[in-house]
């Protein structure tokens, strides 16, 4: 207990440079005093004392802000910053070297028994605000966006953003297709304003369609004022396929049409 107790000041230190000395992080910190009656209570729980965890869970709400469920289990060296409006259900699994800010929520999506609340593998950060909901685990060293909304799986060293969370990629490898769709948007001056290659939306996908659309209809417009220019009488001959969308691009646009409806209907209202 006292171990353990050590090694959460110490992530105090690691990771808040406002702390000051191990007393101050004592008496000052409401995040080390959920922790520590979490740990107490969480104690009671497992050998059956279930009304009097859940009275020493609800006292620790009472002091602190921070409402952590008697049943959930917290690793080591688990830290919540500032700590106000925090809430982990019961059934929340939480790793090493975690953090958490206020305002978090690791919460449910159903009223059924067994696990429904998440699970946050080692080293995982929670921006302020976010909203984790469902069974599912956060992988190992991902980091949660401020106010994002996640409702599904987040794989390892990934960060999600938004609402819902997007997931941003690091080092991704561009791929034939990409590395062409960019040499080509960069020869027509074509550059989406405040927007990146790593952003999954709808619309950047839409604008990928276009562009792969817009460059093959470039390619087959040069080609017929070059045969026109030059008086080849075989031109009219030629068998040109319209190239039809697929059904992945249909798809893609028909998602991008839905978003405009969407936005269309919310600037009215």
């Amino acid at each position: 207990m006292f171990k353990q107790l050590k090694e959460d000041i110490q992530a105090v230190f690691a990771r808040d440079p406002a702390a000051r000395n191990t007393l101050e992080v004592l008496t000052t910190y409401p995040g080390i005093h959920a922790l520590i009656m979490h740990r107490m209570a969480h104690e009671l729980w497992n050998k059956d004392f279930k009304g009097t965890a859940r009275a020493l869970s609800s006292f620790s709400r009472f002091a602190t802000g921070i409402e952590i469920h008697p049943g959930a289990k917290i690793g080591r060296r688990f830290f919540i910053d500032h700590g106000m409006g925090v809430v982990i259900g019961e059934t929340a699994e939480i790793g090493d070297d975690v953090t958490l800010y206020h305002g978090v929520t690791l919460g449910g999506t159903t009223w059924n028994t067994g696990k429904r609340h998440p699970t946050l593998e080692d080293g995982v950060v929670i921006g302020a605000g976010a909203k984790i909901l469902g069974p599912f685990t956060i992988g190992k060293g991902a980091k949660i966006g401020s106010n994002a909304v996640v409702t599904k799986a987040v794989p390892a060293g990934v960060t999600a953003v938004g609402s819902a969370a997007r997931f941003i990629y690091k080092n991704i490898e561009k791929n034939e297709d990409e590395i062409r769709r960019e040499n080509y948007a960069q020869s027509i001056g074509f550059q989406p304003y405040a927007t990146t290659r790593d952003q999954a939306d709808p619309i950047l996908e839409g604008m990928k369609v276009l562009l792969d659309r817009l460059q093959q209809n470039e390619v087959r417009m040069n080609t017929l004022c070059q045969r026109l220019s030059s008086l080849d009488p075989s031109f009219n001959k030629q068998n040109y396929d319209q190239q039809p969308f697929s059904q992945e691009e249909l798809k893609i646009i028909e998602e991008v049409r839905r978003e405009c409806e969407a936005q269309t209907h919310t600037d009215k209202a």
